[in-house]
């Protein structure tokens, strides 16, 4: 495995996600590792155009609104627009180059449920992305680490089951951790909404308001 130990600062996280809509499971996920992983602060980053997938629903404006209305008030919690601001195809890639530069001392950690790690090798010049960052993995029932096929052996090869390796190092690792197991997902709320049912609880109330009074989910409450 080859990582790059220098006198680090504290990990920046990055979490993104096109966040259509941001729900209570991003946020409780996000707010676990941020406090497991004494991150310095997490940076959401909403997807502008995914590429690899249909488009949002939601507009990249209003995306944008409700995830600034969800971490509004949480300390350590930072909104970051340059994937929504960038033009072309959004690219985890491109995105690390900007925050290595802006950030060289700083252990960077991109956050991911084990979902889209499975995926993780259709990633746009994946291989490249632990040159600038490690990998934090949430897992809950349901989606149990992998035990075989080239995923395992990439876990294998780059684990770093400690959280002060994520601290010591710029870059390299995977670290698997174990969150609350909230079985929301916003490919279920688009569902949801779709068919005209109330999605209190599952988001927060600004965002419940956001998707009410625009009506981005051709959504009205009584």
């Amino acid at each position: 495995m080859n990582t790059v130990s220098v006198d680090v600062s504290a990990p920046l996280g990055i979490f993104g996600g096109t966040f259509d809509p941001i729900h209570v499971g991003h946020l409780r996920t996000g707010y676990e590792l941020m406090h497991a992983l004494r991150l310095a602060e997490l940076r959401w980053i909403p997807v502008g155009n995914p590429g690899y997938r249909d488009p949002p629903l939601a507009s990249a404006a209003l995306r944008l609104e409700m995830v600034r209305v969800a971490i509004a008030g949480q300390p350590g919690f930072v909104l970051d627009d340059r994937e929504i601001r960038r033009d072309g195809v959004s690219r985890t890639i491109d995105t690390l180059h900007e925050l290595r530069e802006e950030h060289p001392r700083h252990s960077i950690c991109v956050l991911l449920g084990m979902d889209a790690f499975a995926g993780f090798q259709k990633w746009h010049r994946w291989q490249e992305i632990f040159d600038y960052a490690h990998l934090v993995v949430a897992h809950r029932p349901g989606w149990p680490p992998p035990t075989e096929g080239p995923l395992a052996a990439l876990l294998a090869e780059r684990a770093m089951p400690d959280v002060a390796s994520l601290h010591a190092a710029l870059c390299g690792g995977i670290h698997v951790r174990k969150v609350t197991p909230l079985e929301v997902s916003s490919t279920d709320l688009r569902d949801l909404l779709l068919a005209r049912d109330d999605p209190r609880f599952l988001v927060p109330d600004p965002v419940r308001t956001i998707i009410d009074s625009s009506g981005c989910y051709a959504q009205t409450y009584e």
